[in-house]
């Protein structure tokens, strides 16, 4: 298996595990609505193919996914992709959809003051929410999955991508590639999650007794 199959198993393994989080809100929402309206804030179609598409039709599921990406033609009656930016939905009300949903996105999306705007928006659009993001505090960085090499200051990960490869990431040409490397993703810890959703049960995903990941679920 190549190093890109490993980390697409270990992608989808990671996935499925955090399924058992998001049926219990779809299944809720179903109850009281008979119905699921998902917004999936920076996600694609393709994750959902992961879920039992049984179940999906059941529960009348609908997921809207938001990606800067230009929108796919997918002939699919339970999805719909639309070009928009996450921290900013002015097209959709307060409580729109049943479920917002996130995965590994918060990190991306750049400076503090946009991940506050992205978590008000998973908070605004829906009565419930799951968003998940890595854990800063474990010790390999999945998206480099190299060991504590988020921990470096920004300059030293800069300048060792301008060296070698650092895990998945290939060897930065110059000093402007390495940076928008190193700020590609900014990993955040228990108390930046508690404060960006202060209404969400915190819950942690766990590998060999450490922490992975982090999980805001608002029921």
């Amino acid at each position: 298996m190549t190093l890109a199959e490993r980390r697409a198993f270990l992608s989808r393994h990671f996935r499925r595990r955090r399924m058992a989080a998001v049926l219990p809100l779809i299944e809720t929402a179903f109850r009281r609505m008979g119905r699921c309206r998902i917004i999936d804030l920076g996600g694609r179609a393709d994750y959902w193919t992961l879920f039992d598409r049984a179940f999906l039709e059941a529960h009348k599921v609908h997921i809207t996914t938001v990606n800067l990406e230009t929108p796919r033609d997918i002939a699919d009656p339970i999805l719909t992709e639309i070009q928009g930016d996450a921290l900013n939905l002015p097209q959709f009300p307060d409580l729109a959809f049943d479920m917002a949903h996130s995965n590994s996105v918060i990190e991306h999306v750049g400076d503090w003051e946009n991940m506050e705007l992205f978590a008000a928006q998973a908070r605004r659009l829906a009565p419930a929410y799951f968003v998940q993001t890595p854990y800063f505090w474990f010790p390999i960085e999945p998206h480099f999955t190299a060991p504590v090499f988020h921990w470096l200051p920004e300059g030293v990960r800069a300048g060792l991508l301008m060296r070698r490869s650092q895990g998945w990431a290939p060897r930065s040409a110059d000093m402007g590639e390495a940076m928008r490397q190193v700020r590609s993703a900014c990993l955040l810890d228990k108390a930046q999650m508690r404060y960006l959703f202060p209404d969400a049960r915190l819950a942690e995903e766990k590998v060999f007794g450490l922490t992975k990941s982090l999980m805001a679920i608002r029921a």
